[in-house]
């Protein structure tokens, strides 16, 4: 399989290895990685600063919808509503989906149902926060 670095439309970049985990500061996937896998890797960029986990892995991300003009509109939510980054966490995913080649335009929908809760966390995440 080939592994080609995506480049952000900044200087800005992450990296993952073949598990999706955050590694450095170039992103690699395979040269035929679809644009939702390019977002993903983009989105697993962005931490919840109280927790050592990106927010695609916390399951924070309940959909990612691409249309046709590669505008991207996700569904978030947050640990608790009353989350001290409610305001800057959707903006902080918006803008690094924006700096994927290929997106036109990028919005995040904060939204609380369903409620976030330990289930949605990745079972590499559980694993990393020793919730096993």
């Amino acid at each position: 399989m080939e592994i080609k670095p995506i480049f952000f439309r900044s200087k800005q970049s992450a990296a993952v290895n073949s598990n999706n985990t955050l590694l450095s500061e170039a992103a690699e996937l395979p040269a035929d990685a679809t644009l939702e896998e390019k977002i993903i890797a983009a989105i697993r960029t962005v931490y919840d600063p109280e927790i050592p986990v990106n927010i695609y892995d916390l399951g924070l991300i309940y959909n990612i919808n691409i249309n046709h003009g590669a505008e991207v509109v996700v569904k978030m939510t947050l640990t608790a509503p009353a989350c001290p980054v409610a305001e800057i966490l959707p903006a902080q995913v918006a803008d690094v989906i924006k700096l994927v080649e290929g997106v036109s335009d990028a919005r995040v929908n904060l939204v609380w149902e369903p409620a976030w809760n330990k289930d949605c966390i990745s079972d590499a995440a559980k694993l990393s926060l020793g919730l096993f």
